[in-house]
């Protein structure tokens, strides 16, 4: 980073750390740019609590567990330096539900939902699915072959899948069905009893949900290779 003529203060996150709050002192003290250094989680862990911050984020991306870093167009080691140092610039979408942001993907774990989206459309299974929506973060299943789907973080819309549990395999192990992929402006999931929703890194317990774009977009150095 030196070489490239970046360089800076130095923070180091927590579990417990307020990136939010991290972030806005930085700019009170003249930070023009945060510069995020680590993995999806890490990315994750930053950007959902710092969403509403008005500054420039770069991705430095390390070691293991780098889906969005491949999104961005952002090498992950060393060529990141590169990236950062000619500030390619674009203006991402932020995904929110029930007053919490999401940047990368919300994922509901196989349980027993009801889906509407976009106040016309409503989904059921006989038996529990699963729900992904995503906005950076890539989304990958298994089928024939390995597929993965990447989504356009610039087009205004949410992506969602929807797989229901057609059967147990071994070990109680869930079968499938292939994903069903629709992009929403808007969704409410619901539940008599209680289900897991994963956002960013966090967990939580929910029995009703609305996810939906935020108004806010994140501006993000990428790379020319991005893939969108």
């Amino acid at each position: 980073m030196t070489d490239f003529g970046i360089a800076g203060k130095i923070i180091r996150l927590q579990n417990f750390s307020d990136s939010r709050a991290i972030i806005e002192e930085e700019i009170k003290r003249g930070a023009t740019t945060i510069v995020i250094v680590g993995n999806d989680e890490t990315f994750g862990h930053v950007l959902s609590r710092a969403a509403t911050c008005e500054i420039l984020f770069g991705f430095l991306p390390v070691g293991d567990d780098n889906t969005i870093a491949g999104v961005l167009g952002i090498p992950v080691g060393v060529g990141a330096c590169d990236i950062l140092s000619h500030r390619r610039k674009v203006r991402l979408d932020v995904g929110w539900f029930n007053n919490r942001y999401f940047v990368s993907r919300l994922h509901i774990l196989p349980s027993s939902i009801t889906v509407e989206y976009d106040e016309k459309f409503q989904a059921t299974a006989k038996d529990r699915m699963e729900l992904v929506v995503c906005n950076l973060q890539p989304f990958e299943w298994e089928s024939v072959g390995k597929d993965r789907y990447t989504i356009h973080p610039q087009d205004g819309k949410l992506e969602a899948f929807l797989r229901p549990i057609t059967r147990q395999g071994w070990f109680r192990r869930p079968i499938f069905e292939e994903p069903s992929i629709f992009p929403f402006e808007e969704m409410v999931v619901s539940a008599r009893s209680p289900f897991v929703v994963e956002a960013d890194g966090k967990e939580s317990k929910e029995t009703k949900i609305k996810i939906k774009l935020a108004r806010k977009k994140i501006e993000m150095i990428v790379g020319k290779e991005r893939r969108f």
